[in-house]
């Protein structure tokens, strides 16, 4: 058995260089909610030095808020905005020789477009027509799938080692009290639990289904590096291969 390990990088803080031996795929930051081009292109050769698959990692324009406040665009803007992001990344990546291997939105634009089909249906046109043979990272079970889908991309369906989860499969919103995991063990009950169950406990003691295909870990995250090695660990320990889909 293999999973994919992902975690977001190249967003300005100092430990991308202990996260990325743990990790599989990195989703990297293209500057516009965080990181700069010369952040990008260190990320990039850090990620090839760790044999870690690159990814374009957009969000929405608001470095002030990390792109983590929802902003309404029209379907043109959403489209530019993240073809820009791919395109940047891919420019930095190809001079380094390291093929871009997947999307994944950030922060507010992902959520949004895992509750809302027309917003993920233009992600994925967008991501189509940059590079039709990227994968999609997008919420398990969410419209973010579907629409890429049916646009013609492949995906992965994404679950979260250091997130809460709602009833209906969706994220506890990082406004309410309980969003974030900050207890190893509760971590990694959580990530055992969603590969080998492919379920998750939300926070009422449901048990919600779930595809886990890659499972994120936030690098901006105040226990990152404890979990990403803990995580490893256990997963090595059960036999279980981390490995880019």
């Amino acid at each position: 058995m293999t999973i994919d390990l992902n975690c977001d990088m190249g967003e300005g803080l100092d430990n991308d260089a202990w996260l990325m031996p743990c990790i599989s795929s990195a989703n990297i930051a293209c500057g516009y909610h965080a990181g700069d081009e010369e952040i990008m292109k260190r990320t990039v050769e850090l990620a090839a030095a760790n044999q870690v698959s690159v990814g374009a990692h957009p969000g929405f324009a608001n470095k002030a808020n990390f792109g983590r406040t929802e902003l309404h665009l029209s379907p043109q803007e959403v489209y530019d905005l993240v073809t820009a992001q791919i395109y940047l990344l891919q420019r930095i990546a190809g001079s380094a020789g390291i093929p871009l291997h997947h999307v994944k939105p950030h922060g507010a634009l992902y959520n949004m477009s895992a509750r809302d089909p027309a917003l993920a249906n233009t992600i994925a046109k967008a991501i189509y027509d940059a590079d039709h043979q990227l994968l999609l990272f997008g919420l398990s079970g969410s419209h973010s799938i579907t629409e890429a889908k049916q646009v013609g991309l492949r995906t992965a369906s994404e679950v979260f080692a250091d997130r809460t989860y709602q009833d209906d499969g969706s994220l506890t919103p990082r406004s309410e009290p309980g969003a974030l995991i900050t207890d190893t063990e509760i971590s990694l009950q959580q990530v055992l639990q969603m590969i080998e169950k492919q379920s998750v406990t939300s926070i009422t003691g449901k048990q919600v289904p779930i595809i886990a295909e890659t499972i994120c870990l936030h690098g901006d995250g105040e226990h990152a590096v404890m979990f990403a090695k803990h995580i490893y660990q256990t997963l090595t320990k059960n036999a279980i291969g981390i490995q880019a889909i």
